[in-house]
């Protein structure tokens, strides 16, 4: 499936209420995780102590922490959807997130992306979007949030 594109103010207007599609599913890897917990000093042992997990963890597995598995939006955001007529895009923040359930090491992960509204702003628009990590295979997804987005005018 190719890319959904923002073609401007217009174009981005004209897909509010529309699905933005949905990125191919990724494998979470104990690398990722491990690096994630390296950059921000997160080592809590659900995420990264292999043999505690295996003894005391009731998710059997490393889990992604829940701001790794929201701070994927950005990067997979560009995978779904090709801007143009826009100088920038910037993220301008969250109103709502939640991790209804784990990310665990070795399973499949996907962004699915839907255009809520969008607004006018000073030299450009802002647009709330949707966003749902969906699990491959799970009933509820790794994580959904109300993502705010800025796209100024060239």
């Amino acid at each position: 499936m190719g890319k959904t594109v923002i073609d401007g103010s217009a174009g981005l207007k004209s897909l509010v209420g529309k699905d933005l599609g949905q990125t191919p599913w990724t494998a979470m890897t104990y690398d990722a995780i491990v690096k994630f917990a390296d950059a921000t000093g997160d080592h809590q042992w659900i995420h990264v102590d292999k043999e505690r997990i295996a003894k005391q963890s009731p998710f059997g597995k490393p889990i992604a922490h829940g701001y790794f598995t929201l701070s994927l939006i950005a990067g997979l955001f560009f995978q779904l959807v090709e801007i143009k007529n826009f100088g920038m895009v910037i993220n301008y923040g969250l109103n709502k997130v939640r991790f209804p359930s784990p990310l665990k090491e070795g399973q499949k992960y996907r962004l699915s992306m839907k255009l809520a509204e969008v607004k006018e702003i000073a030299g450009g628009v802002e647009g709330l979007l949707a966003a749902t990590v969906e699990i491959e295979g799970e009933a509820k997804p790794a994580c959904v949030a109300e993502m705010v987005f800025r796209f100024y005018t060239a």
